[in-house]
Protein backbone atom coordinates (compact mmCIF):
# COMPACT_ATOMS: atom_id res chain seq x y z
CA UNK A 1 0.00 0.00 0.00
CA UNK A 2 2.88 2.37 0.74
CA UNK A 3 4.24 2.35 -2.79
CA UNK A 4 0.76 2.62 -4.31
CA UNK A 5 -0.16 5.65 -2.19
CA UNK A 6 3.15 7.40 -2.88
CA UNK A 7 2.70 6.74 -6.59
CA UNK A 8 -0.83 8.16 -6.55
CA UNK A 9 0.32 11.22 -4.59
CA UNK A 10 3.13 11.77 -7.07
CA UNK A 11 0.71 11.64 -10.00
CA UNK A 12 -1.58 14.18 -8.30
CA UNK A 13 1.36 16.52 -7.68
CA UNK A 14 2.50 16.31 -11.31
CA UNK A 15 -1.00 16.99 -12.64
CA UNK A 16 -1.42 19.99 -10.34
CA UNK A 17 1.86 21.51 -11.55
CA UNK A 18 0.86 20.88 -15.14
CA UNK A 19 -2.45 22.69 -14.49
CA UNK A 20 -0.60 25.78 -13.28
CA UNK A 21 -0.22 25.36 -9.51
CA UNK A 22 2.83 27.11 -8.04
CA UNK A 23 2.87 25.02 -4.85
CA UNK A 24 1.19 21.68 -4.22
CA UNK A 25 0.26 19.71 -1.09
CA UNK A 26 -1.15 16.19 -1.55
CA UNK A 27 -2.69 14.06 1.18
CA UNK A 28 -3.63 10.42 0.56
CA UNK A 29 -5.65 8.62 3.25
CA UNK A 30 -6.23 4.94 2.59
CA UNK A 31 -7.43 2.12 4.80
CA UNK A 32 -9.49 -0.94 5.53
CA UNK A 33 -11.87 -1.53 8.43
CA UNK A 34 -14.23 -4.17 9.75
CA UNK A 35 -16.93 -3.87 12.42
CA UNK A 36 -19.49 -6.20 13.99
CA UNK A 37 -22.38 -5.22 16.27
CA UNK A 38 -24.77 -7.36 18.33
CA UNK A 39 -27.95 -6.57 20.23
CA UNK A 40 -30.54 -8.80 21.88
CA UNK A 41 -27.99 -11.62 21.66
CA UNK A 42 -28.30 -11.51 17.86
CA UNK A 43 -26.02 -10.23 15.13
CA UNK A 44 -27.22 -6.74 14.26
CA UNK A 45 -24.66 -5.52 11.75
CA UNK A 46 -21.43 -6.56 10.09
CA UNK A 47 -19.55 -4.37 7.70
CA UNK A 48 -16.22 -4.08 5.97
CA UNK A 49 -14.91 -1.02 4.15
CA UNK A 50 -11.84 -0.31 2.08
CA UNK A 51 -10.95 2.83 0.23
CA UNK A 52 -8.56 5.61 -0.66
CA UNK A 53 -9.26 9.35 -0.48
CA UNK A 54 -7.13 12.00 -2.16
CA UNK A 55 -6.83 15.56 -0.89
CA UNK A 56 -5.21 18.27 -3.00
CA UNK A 57 -4.25 21.76 -1.83
CA UNK A 58 -2.84 24.08 -4.49
CA UNK A 59 -1.43 27.57 -4.19
CA UNK A 60 -1.25 30.22 -6.89
CA UNK A 61 0.55 33.17 -5.40
CA UNK A 62 -1.17 33.85 -2.08
CA UNK A 63 -4.39 32.19 -3.14
CA UNK A 64 -5.21 28.60 -2.26
CA UNK A 65 -7.91 26.00 -2.82
CA UNK A 66 -8.58 22.47 -1.58
CA UNK A 67 -10.43 19.66 -3.33
CA UNK A 68 -10.87 15.96 -2.64
CA UNK A 69 -11.85 12.79 -4.47
CA UNK A 70 -11.87 9.03 -3.99
CA UNK A 71 -11.28 8.38 -7.71
CA UNK A 72 -7.61 7.75 -8.51
CA UNK A 73 -7.97 7.27 -12.27
CA UNK A 74 -5.72 9.53 -14.36
CA UNK A 75 -8.68 11.34 -15.89
CA UNK A 76 -10.21 12.06 -12.47
CA UNK A 77 -6.87 13.27 -11.10
CA UNK A 78 -6.40 15.60 -14.06
CA UNK A 79 -9.92 16.99 -13.65
CA UNK A 80 -9.36 17.48 -9.91
CA UNK A 81 -6.08 19.31 -10.47
CA UNK A 82 -7.56 21.64 -13.09
CA UNK A 83 -10.57 22.38 -10.89
CA UNK A 84 -8.35 23.13 -7.86
CA UNK A 85 -6.15 25.55 -9.80
CA UNK A 86 -9.20 27.35 -11.23
CA UNK A 87 -10.64 27.66 -7.73
CA UNK A 88 -7.37 29.00 -6.35
CA UNK A 89 -7.15 31.67 -9.03
CA UNK A 90 -10.66 32.81 -8.12
CA UNK A 91 -10.08 32.69 -4.35
CA UNK A 92 -9.33 35.79 -2.24
CA UNK A 93 -5.72 36.36 -1.27
CA UNK A 94 -4.56 34.84 2.01
CA UNK A 95 -1.26 36.44 3.01
CA UNK A 96 -0.57 33.73 5.62
CA UNK A 97 -1.02 30.57 3.55
CA UNK A 98 1.89 28.59 2.14
CA UNK A 99 3.92 25.41 2.45
CA UNK A 100 6.81 24.94 4.83
CA UNK A 101 10.16 26.33 3.68
CA UNK A 102 12.72 23.59 2.91
CA UNK A 103 14.81 24.81 5.86
CA UNK A 104 11.87 24.02 8.18
CA UNK A 105 11.75 20.38 7.09
CA UNK A 106 13.94 18.38 9.45
CA UNK A 107 14.61 14.70 9.99
CA UNK A 108 11.41 12.77 10.66
CA UNK A 109 11.44 10.49 13.74
CA UNK A 110 11.63 6.74 13.17
CA UNK A 111 8.12 5.52 12.33
CA UNK A 112 8.86 1.97 13.50
CA UNK A 113 9.76 3.23 16.99
CA UNK A 114 6.23 4.60 17.40
CA UNK A 115 4.73 1.09 17.00
CA UNK A 116 1.56 2.46 15.47
CA UNK A 117 0.84 -0.56 13.28
CA UNK A 118 0.15 -3.98 14.77
CA UNK A 119 1.50 -6.18 12.02
CA UNK A 120 -0.18 -9.29 13.42
CA UNK A 121 -3.19 -10.64 11.59
CA UNK A 122 -6.32 -8.88 12.73
CA UNK A 123 -9.37 -10.82 13.91
CA UNK A 124 -11.75 -12.35 11.40
CA UNK A 125 -15.42 -11.19 11.60
CA UNK A 126 -16.26 -14.27 13.69
CA UNK A 127 -13.65 -13.29 16.26
CA UNK A 128 -14.97 -9.72 16.37
CA UNK A 129 -18.48 -11.05 16.87
CA UNK A 130 -17.26 -13.23 19.74
CA UNK A 131 -15.79 -10.16 21.47
CA UNK A 132 -19.00 -8.19 20.98
CA UNK A 133 -21.10 -11.06 22.37
CA UNK A 134 -18.79 -11.40 25.37
CA UNK A 135 -19.23 -7.71 26.15
CA UNK A 136 -23.01 -7.96 25.80
CA UNK A 137 -23.24 -11.02 28.06
CA UNK A 138 -21.10 -9.39 30.73
CA UNK A 139 -23.26 -6.24 30.73
CA UNK A 140 -26.49 -8.24 30.95
CA UNK A 141 -25.12 -10.16 33.92
CA UNK A 142 -24.98 -6.96 35.99
CA UNK A 143 -27.91 -6.65 38.41
CA UNK A 144 -30.35 -3.99 37.23
CA UNK A 145 -29.35 -4.09 33.55
CA UNK A 146 -32.36 -4.87 31.38
CA UNK A 147 -31.00 -4.37 27.89
CA UNK A 148 -27.84 -3.86 25.90
CA UNK A 149 -28.45 -1.21 23.27
CA UNK A 150 -25.51 -2.53 21.29
CA UNK A 151 -22.14 -4.15 21.81
CA UNK A 152 -19.59 -3.91 19.02
CA UNK A 153 -16.03 -4.76 18.09
CA UNK A 154 -14.02 -3.24 15.26
CA UNK A 155 -10.57 -3.03 13.75
CA UNK A 156 -8.93 -0.65 11.32
CA UNK A 157 -5.69 -0.19 9.50
CA UNK A 158 -5.07 3.05 7.64
CA UNK A 159 -2.19 4.89 6.05
CA UNK A 160 -1.44 8.60 5.83
CA UNK A 161 0.77 9.77 2.97
CA UNK A 162 1.82 13.38 2.31
CA UNK A 163 3.78 14.62 -0.70
CA UNK A 164 4.51 18.30 -1.25
CA UNK A 165 6.23 20.38 -3.91
CA UNK A 166 8.72 21.71 -1.31
CA UNK A 167 10.39 18.31 -1.32
CA UNK A 168 8.62 16.67 1.61
CA UNK A 169 7.43 13.08 1.24
CA UNK A 170 6.31 10.86 4.11
CA UNK A 171 3.99 7.99 4.95
CA UNK A 172 2.95 5.98 8.01
CA UNK A 173 0.41 3.29 8.86
CA UNK A 174 -1.79 2.96 11.95
CA UNK A 175 -3.88 0.11 13.26
CA UNK A 176 -6.61 0.04 15.85
CA UNK A 177 -8.93 -2.43 17.54
CA UNK A 178 -11.80 -1.50 19.81
CA UNK A 179 -14.74 -2.83 21.80
CA UNK A 180 -17.76 -0.76 22.83
CA UNK A 181 -20.88 -1.51 24.84
CA UNK A 182 -23.94 0.60 25.65
CA UNK A 183 -26.15 -0.75 28.46
CA UNK A 184 -29.59 0.23 29.76
CA UNK A 185 -30.69 -0.30 33.36
CA UNK A 186 -34.22 -0.14 34.77
CA UNK A 187 -37.62 -0.12 33.11
CA UNK A 188 -39.93 2.42 31.49
CA UNK A 189 -39.34 6.14 32.09
CA UNK A 190 -36.88 5.34 34.88
CA UNK A 191 -34.36 3.75 32.54
CA UNK A 192 -30.77 4.93 32.60
CA UNK A 193 -28.10 4.43 29.95
CA UNK A 194 -24.31 4.38 30.08
CA UNK A 195 -21.46 2.92 28.10
CA UNK A 196 -17.84 1.81 28.02
CA UNK A 197 -15.37 1.88 25.15
CA UNK A 198 -11.74 0.92 24.71
CA UNK A 199 -9.48 1.20 21.69
CA UNK A 200 -5.83 0.26 21.30
CA UNK A 201 -3.30 0.33 18.49
CA UNK A 202 -2.25 -3.27 19.27
CA UNK A 203 -4.54 -6.20 19.94
CA UNK A 204 -2.49 -7.44 22.89
CA UNK A 205 -3.08 -4.12 24.70
CA UNK A 206 -6.88 -4.27 24.50
CA UNK A 207 -8.71 -5.05 27.79
CA UNK A 208 -10.94 -8.11 27.89
CA UNK A 209 -14.33 -7.61 26.26
CA UNK A 210 -15.98 -8.95 29.43
CA UNK A 211 -14.40 -6.16 31.48
CA UNK A 212 -15.65 -3.54 29.04
CA UNK A 213 -19.20 -4.91 29.03
CA UNK A 214 -19.26 -5.27 32.82
CA UNK A 215 -18.13 -1.68 33.23
CA UNK A 216 -20.90 -0.45 30.93
CA UNK A 217 -23.50 -2.39 32.88
CA UNK A 218 -22.26 -1.21 36.26
CA UNK A 219 -22.21 2.40 35.14
CA UNK A 220 -25.81 2.18 33.90
CA UNK A 221 -27.05 0.44 37.07
CA UNK A 222 -25.35 3.00 39.32
CA UNK A 223 -27.37 5.76 37.68
CA UNK A 224 -30.78 4.31 38.64
CA UNK A 225 -33.18 6.42 40.73
CA UNK A 226 -31.48 9.81 40.31
CA UNK A 227 -32.45 12.87 42.33
CA UNK A 228 -31.96 16.59 41.97
CA UNK A 229 -29.09 17.97 44.06
CA UNK A 230 -29.33 21.16 46.10
CA UNK A 231 -28.51 24.26 44.10
CA UNK A 232 -25.64 26.53 44.98
CA UNK A 233 -21.88 26.90 44.90
CA UNK A 234 -19.89 23.80 45.83
CA UNK A 235 -16.80 21.76 44.92
CA UNK A 236 -17.12 19.82 41.67
CA UNK A 237 -15.07 16.73 40.90
CA UNK A 238 -14.77 15.90 37.22
CA UNK A 239 -14.36 12.14 36.88
CA UNK A 240 -11.52 10.90 34.68
CA UNK A 241 -14.11 10.04 32.02
CA UNK A 242 -15.04 13.72 31.54
CA UNK A 243 -12.05 15.64 32.90
CA UNK A 244 -10.63 15.83 29.38
CA UNK A 245 -13.54 18.09 28.44
CA UNK A 246 -12.36 20.67 30.98
CA UNK A 247 -8.79 20.54 29.68
CA UNK A 248 -10.24 20.61 26.17
CA UNK A 249 -11.54 24.12 26.82
CA UNK A 250 -7.98 25.15 27.72
CA UNK A 251 -6.63 23.54 24.55
CA UNK A 252 -9.24 25.38 22.48
CA UNK A 253 -8.26 28.67 24.09
CA UNK A 254 -4.54 28.19 23.33
CA UNK A 255 -5.23 27.12 19.76
CA UNK A 256 -3.44 29.58 17.48
CA UNK A 257 -6.47 29.93 15.20
CA UNK A 258 -8.60 31.18 18.11
CA UNK A 259 -5.83 33.49 19.32
CA UNK A 260 -5.32 34.94 15.84
CA UNK A 261 -9.09 35.60 15.55
CA UNK A 262 -9.15 37.32 18.92
CA UNK A 263 -11.61 34.68 20.15
CA UNK A 264 -9.68 33.24 23.11
CA UNK A 265 -10.09 33.94 26.80
CA UNK A 266 -6.37 33.17 27.18
CA UNK A 267 -5.20 35.48 24.38
CA UNK A 268 -3.30 37.77 26.77
CA UNK A 269 -1.97 35.00 29.01
CA UNK A 270 1.30 33.93 27.39
CA UNK A 271 4.02 33.46 30.06
CA UNK A 272 1.42 33.96 32.78
CA UNK A 273 0.27 31.63 35.55
CA UNK A 274 -3.05 30.13 34.44
CA UNK A 275 -3.01 26.79 36.34
CA UNK A 276 -1.80 25.91 39.85
CA UNK A 277 1.92 25.54 40.38
CA UNK A 278 3.21 22.06 39.64
CA UNK A 279 0.63 21.59 36.88
CA UNK A 280 1.97 20.70 33.42
CA UNK A 281 0.18 20.07 30.13
CA UNK A 282 2.37 18.41 27.51
CA UNK A 283 1.60 17.56 23.89
CA UNK A 284 3.62 14.52 22.84
CA UNK A 285 3.11 12.95 19.38
CA UNK A 286 5.98 10.50 19.94
CA UNK A 287 4.41 8.19 22.54
CA UNK A 288 4.80 4.57 21.35
CA UNK A 289 1.40 3.06 20.47
CA UNK A 290 -0.21 6.40 21.30
CA UNK A 291 -3.74 7.10 20.12
CA UNK A 292 -2.66 10.33 18.35
CA UNK A 293 1.03 9.63 17.76
CA UNK A 294 2.58 10.60 14.42
CA UNK A 295 6.09 11.06 13.00
CA UNK A 296 5.24 14.37 11.29
CA UNK A 297 2.38 16.84 11.25
CA UNK A 298 0.06 17.66 8.34
CA UNK A 299 2.56 20.17 6.94
CA UNK A 300 5.51 17.77 6.99
CA UNK A 301 7.22 19.22 10.06
CA UNK A 302 8.93 16.59 12.25
CA UNK A 303 6.99 15.65 15.36
CA UNK A 304 8.42 16.61 18.75
CA UNK A 305 7.29 16.84 22.35
CA UNK A 306 6.02 20.31 23.35
CA UNK A 307 5.35 21.60 26.87
CA UNK A 308 2.28 23.79 26.44
CA UNK A 309 2.01 24.67 30.13
CA UNK A 310 4.87 24.29 32.63
CA UNK A 311 4.39 24.64 36.37
CA UNK A 312 1.07 26.31 35.62
CA UNK A 313 2.60 28.89 33.24
CA UNK A 314 1.45 29.09 29.61
CA UNK A 315 4.49 28.59 27.34
CA UNK A 316 3.23 27.80 23.82
CA UNK A 317 0.26 28.14 21.51
CA UNK A 318 -0.86 25.26 19.31
CA UNK A 319 0.24 26.52 15.89
CA UNK A 320 0.25 25.52 12.28
CA UNK A 321 2.33 27.54 9.83
CA UNK A 322 -0.44 29.94 8.78
CA UNK A 323 -1.40 30.96 12.32
CA UNK A 324 2.28 31.16 13.29
CA UNK A 325 2.90 33.62 10.44
CA UNK A 326 -0.17 35.61 11.44
CA UNK A 327 1.05 35.87 15.04
CA UNK A 328 4.66 36.53 14.07
CA UNK A 329 5.88 33.28 15.62
CA UNK A 330 7.53 30.04 14.56
CA UNK A 331 5.31 27.03 13.90
CA UNK A 332 5.05 24.37 16.59
CA UNK A 333 4.41 21.43 14.21
CA UNK A 334 0.80 21.03 15.38
CA UNK A 335 -0.94 21.08 12.00
CA UNK A 336 -3.78 18.67 11.30
CA UNK A 337 -5.61 18.24 8.03
CA UNK A 338 -8.40 16.25 6.41
CA UNK A 339 -8.51 15.51 2.71
CA UNK A 340 -11.07 18.24 2.06
CA UNK A 341 -9.51 21.26 3.73
CA UNK A 342 -6.37 23.20 4.57
CA UNK A 343 -4.24 22.57 7.67
CA UNK A 344 -5.35 23.89 11.03
CA UNK A 345 -3.69 23.70 14.46
CA UNK A 346 -4.58 21.03 16.99
CA UNK A 347 -3.05 18.73 19.64
CA UNK A 348 -1.85 15.15 19.42
CA UNK A 349 -1.35 13.09 22.62
CA UNK A 350 -1.98 15.38 25.58
CA UNK A 351 -0.67 14.46 29.00
CA UNK A 352 -1.68 16.27 32.20
CA UNK A 353 0.14 16.17 35.53
CA UNK A 354 -1.29 13.61 37.95
CA UNK A 355 -1.59 14.13 41.69
CA UNK A 356 -0.70 11.85 44.59
CA UNK A 357 -4.24 11.06 45.78
CA UNK A 358 -6.76 8.73 44.15
CA UNK A 359 -10.30 9.76 43.24
CA UNK A 360 -11.74 8.33 46.47
CA UNK A 361 -9.41 10.56 48.49
CA UNK A 362 -10.58 13.65 46.59
CA UNK A 363 -14.21 12.64 47.21
CA UNK A 364 -13.49 12.44 50.93
CA UNK A 365 -11.70 15.76 50.80
CA UNK A 366 -14.50 17.58 48.97
CA UNK A 367 -16.96 16.63 51.71
CA UNK A 368 -20.15 17.85 50.07
CA UNK A 369 -20.36 18.51 46.36
CA UNK A 370 -20.91 17.09 42.89
CA UNK A 371 -19.08 14.23 41.17
CA UNK A 372 -19.60 14.61 37.40
CA UNK A 373 -19.43 11.44 35.29
CA UNK A 374 -21.08 12.60 32.04
CA UNK A 375 -21.81 15.89 30.31
CA UNK A 376 -24.19 17.08 27.61
CA UNK A 377 -24.36 20.34 25.69
CA UNK A 378 -22.27 23.37 26.40
CA UNK A 379 -22.36 27.14 26.44
CA UNK A 380 -18.83 28.50 26.50
CA UNK A 381 -18.03 32.13 25.76
CA UNK A 382 -14.76 31.88 23.81
CA UNK A 383 -13.61 35.39 24.67
CA UNK A 384 -14.47 35.52 28.40
CA UNK A 385 -14.46 31.87 29.43
CA UNK A 386 -17.97 32.01 30.89
CA UNK A 387 -18.91 28.34 31.36
CA UNK A 388 -22.21 26.44 31.54
CA UNK A 389 -22.72 22.74 30.83
CA UNK A 390 -25.33 20.10 31.48
CA UNK A 391 -24.12 17.24 33.65
CA UNK A 392 -25.03 14.08 35.51
CA UNK A 393 -23.21 12.06 38.11
CA UNK A 394 -23.44 11.68 41.89
CA UNK A 395 -24.05 13.92 44.88
CA UNK A 396 -21.46 13.60 47.61
CA UNK A 397 -22.20 14.12 51.31
CA UNK A 398 -19.86 13.56 54.21
CA UNK A 399 -17.09 12.55 51.84
CA UNK A 400 -19.10 9.65 50.39
CA UNK A 401 -21.29 9.18 47.33
CA UNK A 402 -24.89 9.67 48.47
CA UNK A 403 -27.08 9.28 45.37
CA UNK A 404 -27.06 9.68 41.58
CA UNK A 405 -28.12 12.97 39.99
CA UNK A 406 -29.01 14.03 36.46
CA UNK A 407 -30.19 17.04 34.49
CA UNK A 408 -28.06 19.47 36.45
CA UNK A 409 -26.10 22.48 35.23
CA UNK A 410 -22.54 23.33 36.22
CA UNK A 411 -21.61 26.98 35.68
CA UNK A 412 -18.68 29.21 36.42
CA UNK A 413 -15.75 31.13 34.97
CA UNK A 414 -13.12 28.95 33.29
CA UNK A 415 -10.21 31.28 34.21
CA UNK A 416 -11.20 30.95 37.89
CA UNK A 417 -12.08 27.26 37.73
CA UNK A 418 -8.78 26.11 36.24
CA UNK A 419 -6.73 28.08 38.79
CA UNK A 420 -8.15 25.85 41.54
CA UNK A 421 -7.63 22.45 39.90
CA UNK A 422 -6.57 19.50 42.04
CA UNK A 423 -5.63 16.34 40.06
CA UNK A 424 -6.07 12.73 41.14
CA UNK A 425 -3.75 9.92 40.05
CA UNK A 426 -6.09 8.03 37.70
CA UNK A 427 -5.31 9.31 34.18
CA UNK A 428 -5.81 6.71 31.44
CA UNK A 429 -2.65 6.62 29.27
CA UNK A 430 -4.53 4.87 26.46
CA UNK A 431 -6.47 8.03 25.65
CA UNK A 432 -5.25 10.72 23.29
CA UNK A 433 -6.09 13.37 25.88
CA UNK A 434 -5.08 11.65 29.11
CA UNK A 435 -6.41 13.60 32.10
CA UNK A 436 -6.89 12.47 35.70
CA UNK A 437 -10.00 13.26 37.73
CA UNK A 438 -9.95 16.99 38.50
CA UNK A 439 -11.37 18.72 41.56
CA UNK A 440 -12.59 22.30 41.07
CA UNK A 441 -12.89 24.13 44.36
CA UNK A 442 -16.00 26.08 43.50
CA UNK A 443 -18.59 26.14 40.72
CA UNK A 444 -22.32 26.81 40.70
CA UNK A 445 -24.63 23.81 40.48
CA UNK A 446 -28.23 24.33 39.42
CA UNK A 447 -31.14 21.99 38.76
Amino acid sequence: MTGDDLDVAGRVLERAHAAGAEAVDVLVASGVSSAVGVAGRALEEAERAEGRDLGLRVLVGRRQACVATSDDRDSAIREMAERAVAMARAAPEDRWCGLAEPRQLGAVPDVAALELDDRAEFPEPAALEARARAAEDAALAVAGVTQVEQASASWTRDRITIVQSNGFSGSYARSGIGVACSAIAGEGPGRERDHAYEMRRHLDDLPDAEDIGRRAGQRAAERLHPRRPPAGRCPVLYDERVAASLIGHVLSAINGAAVARGASWLAESMERQILPQGFDIVDDPLIPRGRASRPFDAEGLPAARLALIEDGVLRHWLLDLATARQLGLSGTARARRGVGGPPSPGPSNVRVTEGAADRAALIREMGTGLLVTSMIGSSINPTTGAYSRGASGFWVEGGEIAYPVNEVTVAGSLPEMIRSLRPANDADPAKAVSVPSLLVEGATVGA
